[in-house]
């Protein structure tokens, strides 16, 4: 689970938005003036400008000049001292003319303080920006002296100045970006060369290589450097978890020398949904632990103690593995055909585990105590020994007081009306079904999935839908009837079709494999949430959406990738969304990327596609005026992705613009080669960031200029990619991203494997033909957890349309059960269907994680030739002989290797 993705449900019930547009108290928008804070209502002074962008509302002296770096302070607060903190700090920063920005609610400031926001940036509620370095120590102090004895949540990225609530680090005060370790666009700072260099913004205080900290800040490093564990009677090994209210810590007793487990709290931190800190939290876990004392089924009390205003519980250390993991390692469903006996095997498991956790959780009811956050990652299962054990009891309380869930994983997080041990009995029946498939969180969207998997899972395993019928009903329980309800949702008749299948004990089935009917389906859903009314987005996404000034209308992520997705497969055009993204292209926000899938150069490729040439033109000339210099090498926003939607355009342009889009292809060329010879190894593997992605340029521009030169360089980048790959328990060939094996196109296998084919349809290779024979079984498996085109199912299922290695047999039966997995996480909306997106928590329409890219991939498996641009997108042999280059201009699809 990505703990980012929680804070952008708030907004909305069905779809990922900021933060910022959540309800507040009353039900008003967090966005909306009478939401602030009062010291912030109405319009900036004379002298003075207000802007607001995302969370923060900034305030600017005019006709200062900031440096673009230097030490900047953080202020924090508590809920209970916020208003009294921002009202002092804006009269001191208004007295004194200085540039300051804050969170400008409650609302917001609880949500950055979550207990799974960003630990890098919580605490972060004021920015002041001093003038100067010279002034930053008066400015600092007077910000101490002013707020002396206020309490405030630690900063972690930050040193504490003082007891208060005033923080400062080094770092940028323009936005000014350069590519990060991975590849992506990071804010930078200048180093003495001048050169942008990443502004480290992680959980650690860290000060550039080149910056001495200022003389008065010393006592503030000496006393941060002498907090630690000396003088206890515990060593830390390692760290088991962290989130925003502290770390989980494997460590040892020294006096004994047994293994325990820490667990840390910070004060004013980690807020669940009743304002409860990490601190009051972790006295929650201690009192019910000690009334369960004496149970097999969970962990024993063995110590508290404070350092630095932390609070630590020290619990008996349970060996074994959390469920979540095992249940990963022997799914049988990740295989390509798991024999009947693997699959019983696995029910018998899963029904005795499940059997375990429901006799546990019933002796913690026996004690009057209700879990309130029961899910996989949880419950420790002691394999050899046979035993599970409950954990994490942070949110307990007595059952007797029926309290709400206060914190809870999106798979199992129960509905408003349960109270009390219903929600321990809620999230057992999410835990029934989510043994066999782990698509639970679904029920975040819609709980009338419930009966659908119920369907799924006896479809697949030796378990039939009546055995698991108590955990559907439960599930479903309190669900409108309605055949007796008035729906008022934005998915009126879908929504109560699939409910009342639900409630009459069936399933909504969406039949995918009808091709016109499910693109129709698709099609009419993107459209009913289209939103030209909104500045910052015109379909709803991911997440990313909202993390650039082209997000909203990136390829990716945006209205040009869902545009492409419907002008790809036939739908009707959404005539509204184009004029919105028209209109937002004429003018470029300052600092929009300029990549193919998160920036300008795939919103003028997409318009060209869809045939507004000559606005797409327009666009083009100001991405040829940009320096293309210090990008990322990568296709997602680099120059690889800049450079084939160049060489594609030029192949079509007017006799006077393809010299400079042929010769800004060629530049962009040439970088990326100089990345991938040159420079260091990108971190990143697969098409996306990649070498894959650069051995797609120049797979492509061979098909322009006939250097064959450029051949070999790919053949050596998509090797340097495939020693990154190694076989999974099946053999399948898969990327290795840290502890994981990923398979998908953005980043995984599948994505090498497509590069792989585009390069074989020019040149005979035994060697990579057979990597990419052996990459293919990564999309072959019965299950994948998320349905996307670039991190899931949908991507596989394009592949599998596409490559021309797979086995006529194989690749039918393939696309079919893939195609009916996507009709497993669809979804009704708008009178049509709909996808969730990344992490399975909201819907999504773009094209890299929701229904967009499930149009594309669907349109491919009808025999559509659809497919990601610059890639193969339709099965064909081979050639046993390079084939001869097209040296001229094609008029052939983008999306097409040149032949």
């Amino acid at each position: 689970m990505n703990p980012e993705y929680a804070a952008y449900c708030q907004a909305d019930r069905r779809f990922y938005d900021a933060p910022h547009r959540s309800a507040g108290p009353g039900g008003v928008a967090l966005d909306e003036e009478n939401a602030y804070y009062a010291a912030v209502r109405g319009s900036a002074p004379e002298g003075w400008t207000r802007s607001r962008r995302g969370d923060w509302l900034a305030y600017h002296p005019d006709g200062l000049r900031l440096p673009p770096q230097g030490w900047k302070i953080h202020v924090s607060a508590a809920l209970d001292n916020a208003a009294s903190v921002l009202g002092r700090v804006l009269a001191h920063c208004m007295e004194h003319r200085l540039a300051f920005k804050c969170i400008p609610n409650a609302g917001l400031l609880a949500l950055r303080n979550a207990k799974y926001a960003d630990r890098a940036g919580s605490g972060k509620f004021i920015t002041v920006y001093p003038p100067s370095e010279e002034a930053f120590p008066e400015v600092c102090t007077a910000l101490m002296e002013l707020l002396e004895g206020e309490h405030g949540p630690y900063i972690l990225s930050d040193l504490r100045c003082g007891n208060g609530p005033v923080h400062t680090r080094y770092g940028a005060f323009a936005a000014r970006f350069c590519s990060g370790p991975d590849g992506r666009p990071v804010p930078a700072v200048a180093d003495p060369r001048g050169r942008l260099v990443p502004d480290d913004r992680g959980p650690a205080f860290r000060v550039p290589s080149w910056v001495t900290p200022p003389g008065f800040l010393m006592p503030h490093l000496e006393a941060r450097a002498a907090v630690g564990l000396a003088g206890l009677p515990y060593a830390v090994e390692k760290a088991l978890h962290f989130s925003n209210g502290g770390g989980v810590y494997l460590g040892r007793d020294t006096r004994t020398g047994e293994q325990v487990v820490l667990k840390e709290a910070r004060p004013y931190a980690g807020l669940a949904a009743d304002g409860a800190d990490a601190v009051a939290r972790l006295e929650r876990e201690r009192t019910a632990l000690e009334q369960l004392a004496g149970l097999d089924c969970v962990p024993d009390v063995l110590d508290v103690f404070e350092v630095g205003d932390h609070h630590f519980l020290v619990l008996q250390y349970i060996p074994g593995t959390t469920l979540n993991t095992v249940f990963a390692r022997r799914f049988p469903l990740a295989r390509q055909h798991p024999s009947p006996e693997l699959l019983a095997e696995h029910a018998a498991w899963a029904e005795e585990l499940y059997g375990q956790v429901e006799r546990a959780v019933a002796a913690v009811h026996d004690r009057g105590i209700v879990i309130s956050d029961l899910h996989m990652s949880n419950v420790m299962v002691d394999e050899e020994a046979g035993r599970i054990v409950l954990l994490d009891f942070e949110a307990a309380s007595p059952a007797a007081e029926r309290r709400r869930q206060i914190v809870a994983n999106p798979a199992f997080v129960a509905p408003p009306d349960r109270r009390g041990t219903d929600i321990d009995r809620y999230a057992l029946a999410c835990l029934r079904l989510a043994l066999y498939l782990p698509l639970t969180t679904l029920f975040g969207i819609d709980r009338t999935k419930a009966a659908g998997l119920a369907r799924d899972i006896a479809r697949a395993f030796p378990v039939t839908e009546e055995a698991l019928r108590p955990a559907v009903e439960e599930i479903l329980r309190g669900v409108r009837d309605v055949r007796d309800a008035r729906d008022t949702g934005e998915a009126g008749e879908a929504v109560s079709r699939t409910a009342a299948a639900a409630a009459s004990g069936t399933a909504f089935a969406a039949d995918l494999r009808d091709w016109p009917r499910a693109r129709d389906a698709l099609a009419k859903a993107i459209t009913a949430s289209c939103t030209p009314e909104r500045d910052d987005r015109c379909f709803p996404g991911d997440i990313a959406q909202f993390a650039t000034a082209t997000g909203g209308q990136s390829f990716a992520h945006g209205a040009a990738g869902v545009l492409h997705a419907l002008h790809e497969t036939g739908a009707p055009p959404c005539p509204p969304a184009e004029e919105w993204l028209l209109r937002h292209a004429k003018d470029p926000a300052s600092g929009s990327p300029l990549g193919f899938y998160d920036g300008l150069t795939g919103i003028a490729w997409t318009l060209h596609r869809i045939g507004r040439t000559a606005e797409a033109a327009d666009l083009l000339r100001i991405i040829l005026d940009q320096p293309l210099e210090g990008l990322a090498p990568g296709l997602h926003n680099g120059y690889a992705g800049i450079g084939l939607a160049l060489d594609d355009l030029a192949r079509t342009a007017s006799a006077t613009d393809a010299p400079a889009l042929s010769a800004a292809a060629a530049r962009c060329t040439a970088l990326a080669v100089r990345a991938l010879v040159d420079g260091p190894p990108s971190p990143r593997t697969g098409l996306l960031h990649g070498a894959s992605g650069i051995a797609l340029l120049l797979i492509r521009r061979y098909a322009t200029t006939g250097d064959t030169a450029l051949l070999d360089l790919a053949a050596g980048a998509l090797r340097r990619d495939l020693e990154r790959c190694r076989a999974g328990d099946d053999g399948a060939l898969l990327v290795v991203e840290g502890k994981r094996l990923m398979p998908y196109v953005g980043s995984g296998s599948v994505g090498i494997a497509a590069v792989i084919d585009a390069y074989l349809a020019h040149r005979p290779d035994p060697d990579l033909e057979a990597a990419g024979r052996a990459l293919l079984p990564a999309a072959l498996s019965a299950f994948y957890v998320q349905p996307g085109l670039l991190r899931g199912s949908a991507g596989l299922l394009l592949h599998l349309a596409a490559t021309p290695l797979c086995d006529p047999a194989d690749r039918r039966r393939a696309i079919d059960r893939h195609t009916d997995l996507l009709g497993s996480h669809a979804l009704p909306y708008g009178g049509g269907l709909a996808f969730p997106g990344e992490q399975l928590m909201r819907l999504s329409m773009d094209l890299a994680t929701g229904t967009a890219g499930a149009l594309l991939a669907l349109g491919a498996a009808s025999g559509r030739p659809t497919g990601l641009p610059f890639l193969p997108a339709a099965p064909a042999a081979h050639p046993a002989a390079t084939a001869a280059p097209q040296t001229g201009p094609s008029r052939g699809r983008g999306n097409t290797t040149v032949q």
